[in-house]
């Protein structure tokens, strides 16, 4: 529990009152000795990280693992044009180094420090990746963006790729729940301080690092936290996971040449964990290693934005299309809420798409107008719509106590005085209520359309599917280049 310090304080100052200004001091209690910190917490994820094989992966966490990749790889290719990896491509270009690796959807070559950035911003930007819902950490991120840049550089097969890409998302994912919420609560973007641990992990076992070379992975990972939710909305929020892909293969290429860290960077009394959070649940990091897989509990988005506003989007496209509504039929839209949307996705005149993300206001006004919640309805285009802001206005979010994060109460009071009412217990795309496999392929479909040719779109979704069997993941990577 966080330390309220202004209650501390003021309860110090009722005491001191309390015993009159210039009272005598009676002798101080012995301070109680800090508790001892947890050993080798970060030595033993890194000696599962070093050990443990693809053959060992259960059938259903290898099954998630290629979903998730084939979800980032759509994401990847649907950004790959936005005006913010335009930027981030022209200011970097000059400062590349040789070209060894691709960007999705798009022609030029980076260095495979600059390529796992830039692929890691494109496949943030539409806030459209994968989550894990315990965390809210998007685990693909950071993770493939790093190891898929280095396997164009150093080949590696299709099963390791797989192996090493759950790896890194049960390390960042564990990490995270080590931490989580507090850790997030006070304004660290949990997807980039926790997925640099990921892609260190990642790019470590396909560099194939002894069990010490990996602790000092880890431990330089410790040492780049990057991320905070004040960047929400702007171009800053697909920053953190790009810049987390890159540290973390940073970490792993330092580590692989012997460059030392302390052995005890995550659970140290001044490490990481102790640094950014109150909370430390260290069992969360190392019990049930190789039987619990964070990573099979991965989602996959339906809509692209903030995932608290989910539930209210499914909600409201179940309405639009079961009474086929217009907006001129619309009088008000209530929804019960739990309070992280408000905190998270609050914002009431979004100016952009990308503050349209964090808008449940426009998310469900676009969701009523549209029936949908894609990427278009989080454009430039959408949120400036004078029938969508018309709607927005008539959308009036409630902090409910007794809803959860996944649930919403959403209720329209029509023109005509009747009430139409959907509660949402598990949203489509949570683990109660997946993405199918085709539902990912239509999304894949629908991100790359217009940025690749159909035949190419097809190949590169192959053999995403097929990556497991592959014998060079690099396949993946130049298959979905511009040529």
């Amino acid at each position: 529990m966080m330390l309220d310090r202004r209650s501390l304080i003021g309860a110090a100052g009722l005491a001191l009152a309390a015993k009159g200004v210039g009272a005598a001091e009676p002798s101080a209690p012995a301070r109680p000795a800090a508790p001892v910190p947890p050993r080798d917490v970060t030595r033993t994820l890194a000696r599962y990280i070093v050990g443990a094989k693809v053959e060992d992966l259960p059938e259903a966490v290898r099954r998630e693992g290629t979903r998730t990749f084939l979800n980032w790889v759509g994401v990847a290719i649907g950004g790959s044009h936005h005006e913010t990896l335009d930027v981030a491509v022209s200011a970097l270009k000059p400062f590349s180094g040789p070209p060894q690796a691709g960007l999705f959807g798009r022609a030029e070559r980076f260095d495979i420090m600059n390529a796992a950035f830039l692929n890691g911003v494109s496949s943030h930007i539409f806030d459209y990746d994968d989550t894990h819902l315990k965390t809210v950490i998007h685990p693909a991120g950071p993770v493939a963006s790093a190891i898929l840049a280095l396997a164009e550089m150093r080949p590696v097969s299709g099963s390791d790729f797989l192996n090493a890409l759950v790896l890194g998302i049960e390390t960042e994912c564990r990490i995270g729940n080590a931490v989580y919420p507090n850790h997030y609560d006070v304004g660290w973007h949990i997807t980039g301080t926790a997925g640099v641990f990921g892609a260190a992990a990642a790019a470590g076992k396909l560099m194939g690092l002894s069990e010490q070379q990996m602790v000092w992975a880890l431990g330089l990972a410790a040492s780049q936290p990057v991320g905070l939710r004040e960047s929400f909305g702007s171009m800053n929020k697909s920053f953190n996971p790009g810049r987390a892909a890159a540290n973390g293969l940073f970490a792993a290429i330092l580590a692989e040449r012997n460059f030392t860290s302390s052995d005890g960077m995550i659970e140290a009394r001044r490490g990481w964990a102790n640094t950014v959070s109150t909370k430390q649940d260290y069992r969360e990091i190392t019990e049930g290693l190789g039987t619990r897989y964070e990573a099979a509990l991965n989602t996959y988005k339906p809509f692209a934005c903030g995932i608290v506003m989910h539930p209210a989007i499914d909600a409201a496209i179940q309405l639009r299309n079961e009474n086929r509504l217009t907006p001129d039929q619309v009088r008000r839209v209530e929804l019960k809420v739990h309070p992280l949307v408000l905190e998270l996705t609050g914002k009431t005149a979004p100016r952009t798409g990308l503050e349209g993300k964090f808008s449940i206001t426009h998310a469900v006004a676009v969701a009523l107008v549209e029936g949908a919640g894609g990427e278009k309805q989080f454009s430039d285009r959408a949120v400036r719509d004078p029938v969508i802001t018309e709607l927005r206005g008539k959308v009036a979010p409630v902090v409910t106590p007794g809803v959860r994060p996944e649930q919403v109460d959403l209720t329209i009071t029509l023109a005509d005085g009747r009430t139409l009412t959907r509660h949402i217990e598990h949203a489509v795309g949570s683990v109660e209520n997946p993405m199918s496999d085709a539902d990912l392929e239509r999304k894949f479909a629908d991100l790359a359309e217009g940025i690749l040719p159909e035949a190419q779109i097809r190949r590169v979704m192959a053999l995403a599917w097929d990556i497991g069997r592959l014998k060079d993941a690099g396949e993946v990577a130049r298959a979905g280049v511009l040529g």
